[in-house]
């Protein structure tokens, strides 16, 4: 049996780099090939991870030796590829969103689930530090009975992640929606893992970016099937913003937050024995969830062990901002999974 996993990475975007450096700290994987039709982006990170640069998988597939592919391509073409891969026999870890659209994301899980071989949706986020840390203080009755909770998804609009003059981004069509289904996923994936399922949402969205036909502002309540509410924001600001939390959860006991940061955020916990807070040791930062990402696809593929998360609970983030989108039409509560 083997004791690696050969891994091409498809899609070498801006994503694809973090995925990159993650997998070099990691015994388990390492990097086969790298493939993108855009030929530049394709050679610049085979380049810098000393591999072979390829325009298509079959390309690919026919003069390297690689067991898996992980899939970062703009969601109109996540079932296009995640067929290809299957239909080479390959182990296939797929960037959330499932799909552009229910329906495909549909056909992709039915894919995933009928293949012989492993197949995983990427929800970084599961694997976040310090959305773990939150996790565990929460299961562990730091804060008491959850009252309430709060998720700020807030970022100033950076070319980084929307290259070209008419990035793929600002197609609704190739994206199914805006802010929330793409970068917004990544927050609610952590209030679902601390409060349980999304019942339903009541939204309203904007467009601040005015180029982007999907939205950059998305305001709205989750309720959740126990009853809790949590507060929900998504922006993609043109200007900068303040360095306000990303995560608040309330309880009876005290209140527990996340700092934001990409590179280096922070946990903090606000009880009766620390009214000003004390900050959590260990790891943080949002870009330091890729590494455990990857080493649960690795297992998956070694080992045969379920990855933490099944593939079809990335549905829940994606019908949460469905719901949020019909019901910034409708005006009113929109059901999350019966809508």
């Amino acid at each position: 049996m083997a004791d690696t996993v050969r891994l091409a990475l498809v899609g070498c975007g801006a994503i694809a780099g973090y995925h990159a450096k993650a997998i070099r700290s990691i015994d388990r994987i390492e990097i086969a090939a790298a493939i993108d039709p855009k030929r530049e982006a394709a050679d610049a990170l085979a380049g810098e991870h000393g591999v072979a640069a390829f325009a298509t998988m079959e390309e690919a597939a026919a003069a390297v030796d690689f067991d898996a592919v992980d899939i970062m391509v703009p969601h109109d073409l996540h079932e296009s590829q995640t067929e290809r891969a299957l239909a080479l026999g390959k182990h296939v870890l797929l960037e959330k969103p499932i799909a552009q659209d229910l329906t495909t994301a549909e056909r992709v899980l039915a894919a995933g689930a009928a293949a012989d071989q492993a197949f995983m949706i990427g929800e970084n986020s599961q694997y976040w530090p310090d959305v773990v840390a939150v996790d565990r203080l929460v299961r562990d009755g730091a804060v008491g009975e959850i009252i309430a909770a709060q998720a700020a998804f807030e970022n100033r609009f950076d070319p980084f992640w929307y290259p070209g003059t008419r990035p793929w981004r600002f197609d609704l069509q190739r994206t199914g929606g805006g802010v929330v289904i793409d970068g917004g996923a990544h927050w609610i994936r952590p209030l679902r893992m601390w409060l349980g399922e999304i019942a339903s949402v009541v939204g309203v969205t904007g467009r601040p970016i005015a180029a982007m036909d999907g939205e950059s502002l998305a305001q709205a309540l989750l309720r959740f099937e126990s009853g809790l509410v949590a507060s929900f924001l998504a922006l993609t600001s043109p200007a900068n913003l303040s360095d306000a939390p990303w995560f608040r959860v309330m309880g009876t006991k005290g209140e527990v937050l996340i700092r934001g940061g990409f590179e280096a955020g922070g946990v903090e916990l606000y009880d009766e024995d620390h009214p000003d807070g004390r900050s959590l040791p260990g790891e943080h930062g949002y870009f330091h969830s890729f590494k455990p990402e990857l080493e649960d696809f690795a297992a998956l593929v070694l080992d045969g062990k379920p990855p933490v998360a099944p593939p079809e609970k990335a549905l829940g983030e994606m019908r949460t901002a469905l719901a949020l989108y019909r019901s910034a039409r409708a005006g009113e509560w929109e059901s999350v999974w019966h809508g």
